[in-house]
């Protein structure tokens, strides 16, 4: 997160959206997918996993302009889906209070179906839980998203002894310490790639749905000072 885009805002959504969708290997970009819902959500399912991917940056663009619709927020909505939730896409985050997923990208109640914990690490709950609403419950996107001055990164860049089970994740993120060699940004970067690529390999559900084409699994790292989600290539070849 060292660079900031400065384009104009259909140029900063396009690259996103490459970005992500081509991290994935999976997708071509398809620009009437864009305009769609840019002046308004769309409130009908994404029908692809790339319109899915789309429709989160699109989300993340209103959040950095000020903009937010912010619908699929009230009580209403929440009475509507509780007979059955249908999220379009499901997240591993970081439990960092800073990170709320939904704001960021921009939706409400049973939109996103996510799980979170500290230096959003792949353990083998979260991969469950992430089966659990892609299989079950028809998510089409699987999205690791990081974000800077990530204090579990830290901890594990300098590695001094912590209380209790915290250490316990350190054995996730120690390989995007080793790559980063010092540079906190690249950490967090190469955690999210790391973490995206177990998903997609070590869990047997979430490769089918890729090798059906009803999945992407991409990811990105929020930046806590201007709210931009920035994509991190995926390469699952």
């Amino acid at each position: 997160m060292c660079e900031h885009e400065k384009s104009a805002p259909g140029a900063i959504a396009r690259r996103r959206f490459l970005g992500g969708a081509l991290g994935a290997g999976l997708v071509p970009f398809a620009p009437a997918a864009l305009a769609a819902g840019s002046e308004g959500k769309d409130d009908s399912p994404p029908s692809t996993p790339a319109e899915a991917l789309n429709r989160l940056y699109e989300g993340n663009q209103r959040f950095t302009e000020g903009r937010s619709l912010a619908v699929h927020r009230d009580l209403e909505h929440v009475k509507k889906i509780a007979a059955r939730q249908a999220p379009f896409a499901a997240f591993l985050g970081c439990a960092d209070s800073r990170v709320p997923i939904e704001f960021v990208f921009d939706q409400g109640f049973g939109d996103l179906f996510v799980t979170r914990i500290a230096g959003n690490v792949a353990s083998s709950e979260n991969i469950g839980s992430l089966e659990f609403g892609t299989q079950v419950l028809g998510a089409k996107v699987v999205y690791v998203l990081g974000h800077t001055a990530c204090g579990a990164v830290t901890a594990a860049m300098q590695g001094d002894e912590v209380p209790g089970q915290i250490s316990g994740l350190f054995q996730f993120i120690r390989p995007a310490v080793k790559t980063a060699r010092g540079d906190q940004n690249k950490a967090v970067r190469e955690n999210v790639r790391n973490q995206a690529t177990i998903l997609a390999e070590a869990s047997p559900v979430l490769a089918r749905l890729i090798r059906q084409g009803k999945l992407i699994v991409a990811g990105g790292v929020y930046d806590l000072q201007t709210g931009r989600v920035t994509p991190v290539e995926i390469d699952l070849s």
